[in-house]
């Protein structure tokens, strides 16, 4: 329970529905979260608004401490991607290591049969095989199946998505109807460990990244200028280039090996053609050599018809039917068939 509406709906629904339910949120940061951003999942705030659902609901809350667990599987990843010119997406880790990593050990540590959290995705059971797919959430502004790609059907077959059939609006209508302090607590967007959004701030405060000086260059590697460090650039990036060329420019890649930020036309961004890595199959144990989907390339892409050719090595190549913009290494691409999740990987760079 992160202290939103969302889970706080999650626990009455579940209530409602006959389960014995237990309240638990992860302390995922160090005891300067306050100091950080007092109004996130980990800040005193929110744990005072789960504790506050779950003494209105009657049922046992739990503040648990996973900060060290959260520090080496998200924080590092993070900075570690940027330091290799990749975007990465915490939420993603976050959810496979710890919402459905250790928080699973600690259910079997309480006697908890299932989890559930408040993420807008939907779960559907195949009787005949038993195998457990990954559905897009009712409200197409809300889905978040994207971030539950990479999830195992151990994971899978333990979970419970109570809001996969709702609205926002409708969650915050069950908030409202039992009374709950959060129901009109405002939403946050942002990674809930940076405060304003701001990586690169939260990157150098964090001792995680120093400022190192390259070059900015063009295409045909001619030095267009001087930057402090790829981990603050990413792939599409047009702001803060610090170079005048007299003509719009946007970062098309980053070569962490020579510490160079390639920049070049808006044309450069478009890609039909990538690698993932790390791959992950939802819907089946060993998917087809070739298959076609719908792939989306980071979290707020529509999708685009594709056909995907696995390789060896948990990797394959994705061919767009036509190129897409600001195809970014490090995030997730994540392939679907209608509403199901057929799996996903890690755009390489």
């Amino acid at each position: 329970m992160s202290g939103g509406v969302d889970s706080s709906a999650t626990a009455a629904l579940l209530q409602s529905q006959g389960f014995d339910v237990i309240g638990v949120t992860l302390k995922l940061w160090p005891q300067d979260c306050a100091s950080r951003a007092e109004d996130k999942c980990c800040g005193p705030q929110a744990v005072m608004d789960a504790r506050g659902v779950c003494s209105k609901l009657g049922v046992p809350f739990y503040l648990v401490d996973e900060a060290a667990e959260f520090q080496q599987r998200v924080i590092q990843y993070f900075a570690d991607e940027y330091k290799a010119g990749r975007t990465p997406n915490p939420c993603v880790m976050c959810n496979q290591h710890l919402k459905f990593g250790s928080l699973l050990r600690r259910a079997d540590q309480l006697g908890a049969r299932y989890i559930a959290t408040g993420h807008f995705a939907r779960l559907e059971k195949d009787e005949a095989t038993g195998r457990v797919h990954l559905l897009k959430g009712k409200d197409p502004k809300k889905d978040q199946s994207y971030f539950l790609f990479s999830l195992r059907q151990d994971q899978l077959s333990r979970a419970i998505f109570p809001l996969g059939e709702k609205t926002k609006s409708d969650t915050r209508d069950v908030a409202r109807h039992c009374g709950l302090r959060t129901a009109d607590k405002e939403e946050s967007m942002e990674i809930c460990f940076v405060p304003d959004n701001d990586y690169g701030r939260f990157l150098e405060q964090s001792k995680m990244v120093e400022r190192h000086a390259g070059d900015i260059v063009d295409p045909d590697g001619k030095v267009l200028g001087q930057h402090h460090g790829i981990e603050f650039f990413t792939v599409g990036q047009r702001r803060g280039l610090g170079v005048a060329a007299g003509r719009p420019l946007y970062v098309i890649g980053l070569d962490p090996e020579r510490n160079r930020v390639i920049v070049g036309d808006e044309s450069a961004l478009d890609r039909d053609r990538f690698t993932v890595s790390s791959t992950s199959w939802t819907a089946w144990d060993v998917p087809p050599a070739e298959f076609r989907c719908s792939a989306k390339v980071r979290y707020s892409h529509p999708g685009a018809p594709a056909t995907v050719l696995v390789g060896e090595g948990g990797r394959a190549e994705v061919r767009l039917d036509a190129p897409a913009r600001a195809v970014t290494p490090g995030q997730a691409c994540v392939f679907y068939e209608g509403d199901r999740v057929l799996g996903g990987g890690w755009i390489s760079r």
